[in-house]
């Protein structure tokens, strides 16, 4: 007889809601019986059966500030969470990413569920800063599945729950290879007008600081070299805060909205100028030479002595070097933005050089199974162990 099986799941943010989405698919494809699902999600997981809990946009927080001036709500969330998944006694729960919340909800679920399994989708980056949680999360964490290479070894030596790498969803993202086959058949041409990319952020308040500086870095780059096209791909959400921030620069970047634009729009820019994050980690895959920037949170900047990893580009930690430059608060200056994106878009060493340290990321990414069936397979294999009479 097919088994029925009640999963509990907790993903806080998109890029969770896509995970999750991928993996409960891939695993209804391996299970040989219903799947139920109970917690919180976005339309990924809803596609696969989840009614959420509550609207999870509510958990999209930024920055320690953010975190403080939602904790009411936060807490709030945490025991509504908490209890439904308690009355539910699903065979396992999996929380991804957002560690400010999934954590917690975790934390509770097993002190009152003791035989629970917990998988952690997702690997909190102990390597950053707080390195003490790895051991922590033996407490309530059976097994995490880890996105970035790097990170099983990490978790060994800080003494942290069983990792494995499972991959990252971008390397099988149909958009994104898209992008990455479309730069391979095109050179860099003095003929072809220079399309550079501008990234700014999805958050309000990243936008929002970053805009200055990508305005100075457009005009110097207007100013010495002539006709240049900027695009800027951005979130519905956003549209109208970018136009606002945009109205006034002396040249005009094109407004791309959607995911479709922004994928085509990595097809096409011979450089990128971008804010700190996963799409930093999405332009070295497709292959678009970049420039990392970003304004930290008041309170993290005030915190600096305590974050141990020594960069925050993704791409730079799988390559264990220096492939893709960075600039954090006072050293963000138009000016450098700008000579980057020049040497960045032109036929040089600096755009040799960074492309051959995107061959390795890509390279030590891969893996041999898509990302959530190796997920899959980890968490029915957990609850097989579960089973009475297992040895």
């Amino acid at each position: 007889m097919s088994r029925h099986l009640k999963i509990g799941i907790i993903a806080g943010e998109v890029s969770g809601d896509l995970l999750g989405g991928d993996l409960i698919a891939a695993l209804k494809r391996i299970h040989d019986g219903p799947v139920e699902l109970v917690g919180v999600g976005g339309e990924a997981l809803e596609a696969q059966g989840l009614k959420s809990l509550f609207d999870y946009s509510e958990l999209s927080i930024m920055g320690i500030s953010q975190v403080l001036a939602k904790l009411p709500t936060l807490y709030r969330l945490i025991r509504q969470t908490t209890a439904a998944l308690i009355a539910a006694k699903p065979d396992i729960v999996i929380i991804i990413d957002s560690p400010d919340f999934t954590h917690r909800v975790a934390k509770r679920v097993r002190t009152a569920l003791p035989d629970l399994p917990v998988v952690n989708y997702v690997c909190p980056s102990v390597w950053a800063w707080k390195e003490y949680r790895a051991q922590r999360m033996l407490g309530y964490v059976d097994h995490v599945l880890a996105v970035l290479p790097f990170e099983p070894e990490v978790m060994q030596r800080l003494g942290g729950p069983a990792t494995t790498y499972v991959g990252h969803r971008l390397t099988a993202d149909a958009n994104l290879l898209a992008a990455r086959s479309s730069r391979a058949a095109r050179a860099i041409s003095p003929e072809r007008g220079k399309t550079i990319m501008l990234l700014p952020g999805s958050r309000s308040t990243e936008i929002s600081k970053l805009m200055p500086f990508f305005e100075d870095a457009a005009n110097d780059l207007l100013t010495r070299n002539g006709d240049i096209r900027f695009v800027m791909p951005t979130v519905s959400r956003r549209e109208a805060l970018v136009r606002e921030l945009v109205s006034q620069w002396k040249v005009q970047p094109e407004i791309l909205i959607g995911s479709d634009a922004k994928w085509r729009a990595f097809g096409e820019a011979d450089a990128a100028l971008a804010a700190s994050g996963t799409v930093i980690l999405e332009l070295a895959l497709a292959g678009v030479p970049t420039v990392s920037t970003y304004k930290t949170d008041w309170i993290i900047s005030l915190m600096t002595s305590r974050i141990k990893t020594w960069t925050a580009a993704i791409p730079n930690l799988i390559a264990d070097y220096a492939v893709v430059p960075e600039y954090f608060n006072d050293s963000v200056r138009g000016g450098a933005l700008a000579r980057w994106m020049e040497r960045l878009s032109g036929d040089t060493a600096q755009r040799r050089t960074m492309l051959e340290g995107y061959d390795l990321v890509w390279q030590r990414m891969q893996t041999e199974k898509p990302p959530g069936e190796k997920a899959a397979e980890i968490v029915l294999d957990i609850l097989d162990k579960k089973k009475p009479g297992h040895r």
